[in-house]
């Protein structure tokens, strides 16, 4: 299926590993060009270079995406670089178990601020960008727990997810007659660097309890971004798409 991405320019935010990385390089097999924006500079140069061997051009921009400046300079420079914008993964964010009454203010504070205000900051100077282009595709990362289901010791993540799906239906219908789409995607439990701390006990409680009995890889997710960016999704828009193995229509 031919997604009609060649050409255009792709930005993803938390490229730095996991789903965000295997989304910059799905992004670049599908032809697009990619920027890579992370707090972490080498592994975001890695995901970069991963990127280059696929063939595609690609630009690394240290980003933290709860300032407004960086945000600002990051769409900035990718319109510098490739001259415009078509497609974007808003996907940093983390979560920290903590039991809601034992939760800091400043730890809430922290994972609302990535997880939430983060992505209107980013909509906030991306939208702008996809207008000046004349059309274009957002997808933001959410979760299956924010929204969909609740998880114990995760109020502030859970919370602040359950949010980017409010944002980002309230975003599409605001922008729809525009050529702007705007989707969100909620994993489930996805085998990347963060599962390392879970007990394999534990972890294999959780894959148990999956109808497919399997955890979702990252490149099941970044496929579902990219195909939601492409012009085969081209009148889906304020849809929030759960992959979650089939665990939430139990």
């Amino acid at each position: 299926m031919e997604l009609g991405l060649k050409g255009k320019v792709a930005l993803v935010t938390g490229g730095s590993s996991g789903i965000g990385r295997a989304t910059a390089v799905a992004f670049a097999q599908a032809g697009a060009k990619v920027v890579v924006a992370a707090r972490r500079t080498q592994e975001g140069e890695e995901t970069v270079r991963l990127v280059k061997d696929v063939g595609a051009e690609a630009l690394f921009v240290q980003t933290d995406v709860t300032k407004a400046a960086d945000v600002e300079a990051l769409v900035s420079k990718t319109l510098e670089a490739f001259g415009q914008l078509d497609c974007v993964c808003n996907n940093a964010g983390f979560g920290k178990t903590v039991p809601l009454t034992e939760r800091s203010e400043e730890e809430w504070d922290a994972e609302t601020d990535v997880n939430l205000k983060a992505v209107w900051l980013c909509l906030k100077y991306q939208i702008p960008a996809l207008l000046k282009t004349g059309s274009g595709a957002i997808v933001n990362m959410a979760s299956m727990g924010g929204g969909v289901i609740g998880v114990p010791g995760l109020s502030s993540y859970n919370a602040a997810k359950g949010g980017v799906i409010g944002l980002t239906r309230s975003a599409a219908m605001e922008f729809a007659g525009q050529k702007i789409r705007i989707n969100a995607i909620s994993p489930g439990l996805i085998a990347t660097d963060i599962l390392s701390n879970v007990p394999q006990e534990s972890l294999q409680q959780m894959i148990d309890s999956i109808p497919m009995k399997r955890a979702g890889q990252a490149h099941d997710i970044a496929t579902a971004v990219v195909w939601l960016c492409s012009d085969a999704a081209s009148y889906i828009t304020g849809h929030n798409l759960v992959i979650d193995g089939g665990f939430t229509v139990q």
